[in-house]
């Protein structure tokens, strides 16, 4: 008999901390874009919703959790998609800051990186000679001076706060195998139990390249540290996103799209929007014989604790 193939979730991240307003007019950063196009790209087959948040007046990133109220309620009352908060913020705030959002929100998910990294996206300030607002090309220009803190301790900490205070369960996000090695000390001490998520991630400066090959050591490591403990998915940053996420549903994994991670839909064509790419990923994925995770079909899969609709 045939071994039943599980079926692939699909997460969408919606805006992100990377681009900004210059780089795509479809990039959302008012509440009101940004629900509107969390909410497409729930209907289009999204059932996990990664979100972070803007300033609405200039597309800035914001961890004010007034920003988070503007937008979360709507999202969660007109779609049944798994909501998942950022903690990674902004790579310039200390952790007590990144979390606020999410303490305040205790949502099912939240991301969590699990290491510290050179975090640069610098290169993209020299495609543009005029911005839409006055921060953008020193936000992007001084990124070659970050490191995306991401101590044990601080690990330790989000787990303590959100893990055990709130029952929140994390997108794992994993930027190079040492941070897998990363994640197995963590639940080697009992800091997150099985089954966890991992978000693998490939194509950022700082972290590991976009090559197949890549993908296929990152999995086999995890495979040998986690076993049959975890669900996994792939991120591909720019134009890896939809090689990586088609490659990634034929092993077996789920996959992420979204404007936070890619920008366009296939190469030169900027995306309308996040449904677009949520759509064409979504296609791709039948087409190649795999069935779509329903919300309720990724909480079981995750093990989550479920969508509070009277939350907020």
């Amino acid at each position: 008999m045939a071994r039943k193939q599980k079926k692939t979730i699909i997460t969408c991240a919606i805006t992100g901390a990377i681009h900004t307003p210059t780089m795509s007019d479809a990039l959302p950063f008012t509440p009101e874009d940004i629900a509107d196009q969390a909410i497409a790209a729930s209907e289009a087959g999204a059932a996990i919703l990664h979100l972070h948040a803007r300033r609405p007046d200039d597309g800035g990133v914001s961890i004010d959790p007034e920003n988070f109220r503007r937008f979360l309620p709507v999202i969660k009352q007109a779609t049944d998609a798994v909501i998942n908060v950022s903690t990674g913020g902004s790579i310039l705030n200390t952790m007590e800051e990144r979390i606020a959002p999410a303490k305040w929100a205790s949502p099912e998910m939240c991301s969590l990186n699990m290491g510290s990294m050179n975090f640069s996206f610098h290169p993209l300030a020299d495609r543009y000679k005029e911005w839409k607002f006055d921060w953008e090309e020193e936000y992007v220009r001084n990124s070659d001076t970050y490191i995306f803190r991401n101590t044990f301790s601080d690990i330790g900490y989000v787990a303590k706060e959100l893990g055990e205070g709130h029952n929140v369960k994390f997108e794992h996000e994993c930027y190079d195998v040492g941070h897998l090695y990363n994640m197995k000390f963590c639940m080697d001490t009992g800091m997150f139990k099985a089954p966890v998520f991992i978000q693998f991630i490939f194509g950022i400066l700082g972290g590991i390249g976009p090559d197949i090959d890549n993908l296929i050591f990152m999995k086999r490591t995890a495979d040998r540290l986690f076993g049959d403990d975890y669900q996994w998915s792939v991120l591909g940053a720019g134009g890896a996103q939809m090689p990586f996420a088609a490659t990634a549903s034929q092993m077996g994994g789920n996959v992420r799209v979204g404007l936070e991670d890619s920008l366009f839909v296939s190469r030169g064509k900027l995306a309308e929007s996040n449904a677009e790419q949520v759509t064409k990923i979504r296609r791709i994925v039948e087409d190649l014989g795999c069935q779509v995770a329903t919300p309720d079909e990724a909480r079981e899969m995750l093990d989550l604790k479920g969508a509070d609709r009277t939350a907020f």
